[in-house]
């Protein structure tokens, strides 16, 4: 425990955790599934946003322990249930970051004119970057990652400054043009845009006192709802209907400013955020995949590391699973597309989510706290099943998982109890339910 985070820099962290890039393309995906009724999955979600945030919060300020979500599910559940919810991190490790990295060379390919071929490239360009980056231990520095999402808030910021005024309240008009369905799918795709908030658990250990973590939640929820709900807004009521067939809506509302380095300053900043987060975000999951294969859930060899304790054998399966992920998309561009790949992201996190939702339940001393929790964890149950077929990812991991568990014993002079509690929060500080877990100890 560091200690060295205070309220400000903890609200700047989590809006970080929060604000990934997905929002560089879930509000056209939403109008897409729902059309301007997306308005209300946004409502919805950012409501079960303020519950999952105090939830975590509350847990985070309680439990202080860097393991997060995976911590406290062990703590309420034992280890099988925390090794289920480290591999359905690590499975969700290529999906998230392949589907970043074609957001981030779609934006970089329409400012630039480039072809289809070119964003292809790119993509795989970026990929490349984010695995060699985590093979060579490259650490990306939390000051570094505070910069890119002031970049990002900024970016955003300026977004609805500059499309708010042409918001045309005509464009609203059907309202719900796909039905009730249209917006439970909208609510199931905008899940990813609320992940996150588990990153408050994660940090709680770095706070230098409890109470600051339910303040840095607070101030952090307020900028994201501020941010998502004008983001929102400025899509359905500038964009219309066109939204959903866009793959770069940032761009296409800032396109009427007419400067020439409007688009270019959009795909840069997509570029860099999608490659820092990915970075990072493949790093928490490789180390989730070395704490797994050394508890005997993954195989053991990977658990070996080099000289200088970097898990790279974890991060050549990662790279190798994303590579047949882009090959995949490449190969099948009308099936395994952007959003088939984020819904995929959805239903793996929102499992997280559920599954630490209910060891709050569990764990929290008050009433209110656990019925906040509680009705938290039923409208994240209520999205996960709006998933659809997609549940069926976590559910194969999860089965997978306890098989495995079941067949291989525990080595000699090695229980399979975690125990002692050091040698417990040691193991699980490396099953981060989020990146920016991963990123607070990477300084």
């Amino acid at each position: 425990m560091s200690g060295g985070i205070g309220t400000a820099r903890g609200a700047a962290l989590c809006v970080g955790a929060v604000l990934g890039p997905g929002v560089l393309v879930l509000p056209a995906m939403a109008v897409r599934a729902a059309g301007p009724a997306s308005l209300v999955a946004w409502a919805a979600l950012l409501c079960v946003s303020a519950l999952i945030a105090t939830s975590f919060a509350t847990l985070g300020a309680r439990y202080p322990d860097a393991g997060g979500v995976a911590a406290f599910t062990q703590r309420a559940f034992g280890d099988r249930a925390a090794a289920v919810v480290g591999c359905w991190l690590y499975a969700a490790v290529p999906a998230g970051v392949v589907a970043g990295a074609i957001a981030g060379a779609r934006y970089t390919a329409a400012a630039v004119g480039a072809s289809g071929s070119v964003t292809a490239a790119m993509a795989v360009v970026l990929l490349a970057v984010v695995y060699a980056a985590n093979l060579v231990g490259l650490r990306l520095s939390a000051r570094l990652q505070l910069g890119l999402t002031g970049v990002l808030v900024g970016l955003l910021v300026a977004v609805v400054a500059v499309a708010g005024p042409r918001v045309d309240a005509e464009r609203i008009s059907p309202f719900a043009p796909h039905g009730i369905a249209g917006v439970g799918s909208a609510v199931a795709v905008l899940f990813v845009a609320i992940c996150g908030w588990e990153a408050t658990a994660n940090l709680s250990a770095e706070f230098t006192h409890p109470t600051q973590v339910r303040r840095a939640a607070g101030a952090s929820l307020a900028v994201i709802v501020a941010l998502y709900a004008g983001l929102a807004v400025c899509t359905v009521g500038v964009l219309g209907d066109d939204a959903g067939d866009t793959a770069v809506p940032l761009m296409r509302l800032l396109s009427p400013v007419h400067r020439p380095w409007a688009a270019g300053v959009v795909a840069v900043a997509a570029v860099l955020f999608t490659v820092a987060a990915s970075v990072t975000f493949v790093a928490a999951g490789a180390r989730a995949g070395l704490s797994l294969a050394r508890h005997r859930v993954l195989p053991a060899p990977l658990a070996i590391t080099g000289g200088d304790g970097e898990p790279r054998r974890s991060v050549a399966v990662q790279a190798a699973a994303a590579a047949i992920v882009a090959v995949a998309a490449a190969g099948s561009p009308h099936v395994i597309t952007v959003e088939t790949l984020m819904r995929l992201f959805a239903a793996l996190l929102a499992c997280v989510t559920l599954v630490g939702l209910v060891a709050a339940v569990r764990l929290l001393p008050l009433p209110r706290q656990r019925a906040c929790a509680a009705v938290a964890a039923f409208a994240v149950a209520a999205v996960a099943a709006l998933s659809g077929a997609f549940l069926l990812a976590p559910a194969v991991v999860a089965a997978v998982v306890m098989t495995r568990r079941r067949r291989i014993p525990a080595p000699p002079n090695h229980p399979p109890s975690l125990a002692p509690d050091r040698a417990r929060q040691d193991a699980l500080s490396e099953l981060h339910a989020h990146p920016l877990a991963m990123l607070a100890r990477l300084r």
